[in-house]
């Protein structure tokens, strides 16, 4: 029986604990240099006493920092190796692509690399991290060139880029998606939906004049309170006086998607013990800056503005959100943009009349509410009187009346205008919807047209053959496979290379293949920044490089610390002669 039982190797099994402890130090983002001794020291303090085998002698310990990179790098392969053969076997491929800085100052290039498996289900994977000289698009290009000659990844599969809009990015004449498209005839660029439905609304908030001051004064009560304690413990008192959520002004900053909408429902909600601060910080100790923001925060016109957009932001935040997931695709903006559009459109239909259970809708009722707004006297005032002609009592349906006409509707309007003008470019993914059930009760002159327009971007001289399969996969649509099946359901089963449909309609399944794989948005870029962020602090300003690159790796891709295959690494590492030897002298990995 002792024959058969399985030999430890105890020097092996101290290489693998160490590879362990190294591996979950680097997937939770923590200083793999200054911690892998002292959890070496913890788990030999909880009794691995194996860990002893890697002391060779007083010199040789294997904790050094070449060793440590030297595992970083080791590890960083085992990742990357099955997600390269992934990405070299799909048949369409897609890179999102976004400049930051650092804490280090240093200009970092994100690539993020989307790709199909056999069964047509999309995956998102972090690709590179490269240090760029300075943020011009030949800087940027020549990067994202030299990356895909490394990677070894075929770039007559590249079919898409998403960026963030930036003009070095996005330029007409010499932007790095101009000069890709040139060097790569087939790539589509696509700006970041996320990134546009910002923008539209910030471009909607400064074509009404009040709305842009309206966006600026929640930053100045933002930064009021952020700036001192005794404010914000003065805001705390006085919401728990009021028996409302005890939470802070939160931030406006247009760098964040939508974190207005944030601001708005917290705002909202603890408007009274917000408005109860500003008025003890102006009455005790008289500071002028609390009492220039109550003027403008205890106006009937800030208050309707406020659940104007507490109406209005949740959905434009609804649609964000589906924007930043990991597996959005232009299927996404076709069904979600019209329908906010929609929403929009009846909250302006609806004028000086409410949408019933809409926050406008009880507007007059928390006005006239004694434990809440009402304390503070908001009706009978206007902001535009009180700087220096006395307060004016008006009646409050003419100054509902004067909300619409000069706040509420041009506001809609402009937030409609913006949505449609940023995304209004996406002929050609529209296109794809001739691959959909839709198509087949659409007129044939129109979907020839669509079709034209794929094949001479994606697969150029194959109109006739093209034409020709879709007339018969137009029939399976019909009574066949297809048959009941949405567009998204049919798109990721002609993309699948384990169906028959590779063999039948090769250049649909390519199109299938290239519709869902290029990016509308490139928010895997801004998470694998946040990841940086977390991984490259102020004390650890000095990784960089290949290292750097492998940290986020290994955070990012990496799977879980049980399911790592720790043998391959421990293969790897006695790649090279090691002091170390195990006491199996016929072992074939430490004769080497």
């Amino acid at each position: 029986m002792q024959a058969f039982e399985p030999t430890v190797i105890m020097e092996h099994e101290a290489v693998i604990g160490g590879f362990k402890c190294f591996y979950v130090l680097v997937k939770n983002e923590m200083a793999h240099h200054t911690n892998y001794p002292k959890l070496l020291s913890l788990a030999q303090l909880l009794g691995c006493d194996y860990f002893e085998k890697l002391k060779v002698d007083q010199r040789n310990n294997y904790q050094s920092h070449r060793i440590v990179d030297e595992m970083l790098e080791i590890l960083a392969q085992i990742v990357e190796l099955p997600i390269l053969q992934e990405i070299r076997s799909s048949q369409a491929i897609s890179l999102e692509v976004d400049e930051t800085t650092d804490v280090s100052v240093s200009r970092q290039l994100d690539l993020h690399v989307r790709h199909l498996d056999k069964e047509g289900c999309v995956f998102n994977h972090f690709l590179d991290l490269v240090t760029l000289e300075d943020g011009k698009a030949d800087s940027v290009v020549a990067a994202i060139k030299s990356v895909l000659q490394k990677k070894e990844l075929r770039v007559d599969r590249l079919y898409g880029l998403g960026t963030d809009g930036a003009a070095v990015m996005t330029g007409r004449l010499n932007g790095v998606a101009k000069q890709l498209t040139d060097s790569f005839p087939k790539l589509v660029s696509v700006a970041c939906a996320a990134h546009r439905l910002a923008l539209a609304c910030k471009d909607a908030s400064n074509a009404v004049r009040y709305m842009a001051n309206f966006r600026n004064h929640l930053q100045e009560l933002h930064l009021f309170f952020r700036n001192s304690a005794n404010r914000s413990a003065t805001l705390r008192s006085a919401t728990t006086t009021l028996g409302l959520n005890n939470l802070k002004v939160k931030e406006v900053k247009d760098t964040r998607w939508l974190s207005q909408d944030l601001a708005v429902q917290n705002l909202q909600r603890n408007l009274p013990a917000v408005l109860a601060a500003l008025a003890e910080e102006a009455s005790r100790r008289k500071c002028a800056v609390a009492k220039g923001l109550y003027t403008f925060c205890a106006t009937y016109r800030f208050v309707a503005a406020l659940y104007l957009q507490a109406d209005v932001l949740p959905h434009i935040a609804m649609v964000s959100k589906v924007f930043q997931r990991a597996d959005v695709n232009f299927l996404h903006i076709k069904e979600q943009v019209p329908v906010t559009l929609v929403t929009l459109g009846r909250i302006l239909e609806a004028g000086e009349t409410p949408l019933p259970g809409t926050f406008l809708a009880r507007l007059h009722q928390d006005l006239d509410n004694p434990g809440g707004l009402g304390a503070f006297s908001i009706a009978g005032e206007e902001e535009r009187i009180r700087r220096g002609h006395g307060i004016l009592e008006r009646p409050r349906e003419e100054m509902w009346a004067r909300f619409v006409t000069d706040v509420l509707k041009p506001y809609i309007c402009s937030l409609e205008r913006n949505i449609k003008r940023r995304f209004q470019h996406i002929e050609l993914l529209g296109a794809f919807s001739v691959l959909g059930p839709k198509a087949v009760t659409s007129n044939d002159v129109t979907n020839i047209s669509m079709l034209q327009t794929l094949t001479n971007k994606f697969i150029p001289g194959q109109d006739a053959t093209v034409i020709q399969e879709w007339t018969s996969y137009k029939q399976h649509v019909l009574v066949g496979a297809f048959k009941d099946k949405t567009q998204a359901e049919i798109m990721h089963l002609l993309a699948s290379e384990k169906d028959e449909w590779a063999e039948i309609y090769p250049n649909l399944c390519l199109l299938s293949s290239v519709g869902l794989v290029i990016p509308v948005s490139s928010v895997n870029c801004e998470r694998d920044f946040s990841t940086m962020n977390r991984v490259k602090t102020d004390l650890r300003n000095r990784l960089k490089g290949k290292h750097l690159a492998a940290c986020l790796r290994i955070a990012v891709n990496g799977p879980a610390p049980e399911a790592f295959p720790y043998t391959q690494a421990l293969e790897l590492f006695f790649m090279k002669p090691r002091r170390m030897k195990c006491s199996d002298k016929q072992c074939h990995l430490c004769a080497k």
